[in-house]
């Protein structure tokens, strides 16, 4: 069974950084693109960033790509996601993705 679980959201200032973490377990972590995406409130789910997780390849919301940076760790089964100079328009819950399986999500707040 694919699992996915984030950590690391929280509530931080505008302006802050902060790093989301999704532990990947039950399939081959080489093998996958796996990707972060967000959902505000009222809005839908939109793509961040995603990472082929063989190569390293990365391909970015161009809105976004500035302030966010994905990268992983094979060897620890780990995605991230370092998000910089958070914006009030940043909070939204956030959720790891690979393929058809998703995290819980979690929860990231900017407060202006």
């Amino acid at each position: 069974e694919v699992q996915l679980v984030e950590s690391g959201g929280g509530l931080v200032q505008a302006g802050g950084s902060l790093t989301l973490s999704c532990a990947v377990s039950g399939f081959t972590f080489d093998d996958h693109v796996i990707g972060w995406y967000r959902e505000a409130p009222g809005k839908k789910r939109e793509g961040i960033a995603c990472i082929t997780m063989i190569n390293g390849r990365t391909f970015y919301r161009e809105s976004l790509k500035d302030r966010f940076t994905i990268s992983r760790e094979n060897t620890k089964n780990t995605l991230y996601l370092q998000m910089s100079s958070l914006k009030p328009e940043d909070t939204a819950v956030y959720y790891c993705n690979a393929g058809s399986a998703w995290g819980q999500g979690i929860q990231v707040t900017v407060s202006s």
